[in-house]
């Protein structure tokens, strides 16, 4: 008679233990990268945030729209026209983020840099932890909480980053505001829906056709807008 050799009830049971304990470390890890990203971007949409008033509160000035900002660091800086507005949208240096144009949504990086408020250098914009875009504009009643209502919208200065994640982008809002992307002083809209582009995509005037909560599936993206 042959003797049939095969893997005991124990073995199998430390093999399938072993294998939980991967699965679990792996789903863990995962987790864990994605908490930091929340915090992050929330980093980012805090640290700008108090750039900007730190900025103001040193110079009087709007960063971007600074018109001493020439006179302060050399002719090769590009001030502002001193109106209290931002030119230029957000995402203005999308198609040649290493050569930036003069609009002060532009200057508005450069500025900053120039005044050791944020890092890097010259007045492209940075990026998010997700390889989106970080940007500023003058909000002109845009992403409203009714679409097409005009008045129910970001009328000032607005914060954007592009391309997170549902759920970075329901962590964001929660952490900073109401977690409502129609709503309140953080605002957001679904990329890649009524005729929103994909990726870094620009401002709408009133968001989605049907925003509606926000949708956590893993596969839908959003642009995040702060008011500052």
């Amino acid at each position: 008679m042959k003797k049939q050799s095969g893997f005991t009830l124990i073995e199998l049971a430390i093999v399938l233990v072993i294998i939980g304990l991967l699965l679990g470390g792996v789903l863990k890890g995962q987790e864990l990268i994605t908490q930091g990203k929340i915090k992050n971007v929330i980093a980012d949409f805090n640290g700008i945030t108090a750039a900007y008033y730190g900025y103001q509160d040193r110079y009087k000035a709007i960063p971007g729209d600074d018109v001493n900002a020439t006179g302060r660091w050399g002719a090769t800086i590009v001030s502002g026209d001193g109106d209290g507005l931002l030119t230029g949208a957000y995402n203005l240096n999308l198609a040649a983020p290493a050569a930036p144009a003069t609009d002060e949504s532009s200057m508005f990086w450069w500025h900053l840099r120039l005044a050791g408020f944020v890092g890097g250098s010259g007045g492209a914009n940075p990026n998010n932890a997700v390889a989106g875009m970080v940007g500023v504009q003058a909000g002109g009643d845009s992403l409203r909480s009714q679409a097409g209502v005009a008045g129910t919208g970001f009328t000032g200065l607005i914060l954007c980053s592009s391309n997170l994640p549902d759920k970075i982008a329901t962590a964001v809002d929660t952490t900073l505001d109401d977690g409502n992307p129609q709503t309140g002083s953080v605002r957001a809209v679904k990329q890649g829906v009524g005729g929103v582009a994909a990726a870094n995509p620009a401002v709408p005037a009133a968001g989605d056709a049907d925003p509606g909560p926000y949708t956590e599936t893993g596969g839908i993206q959003y642009l995040v807008c702060k008011s500052l």
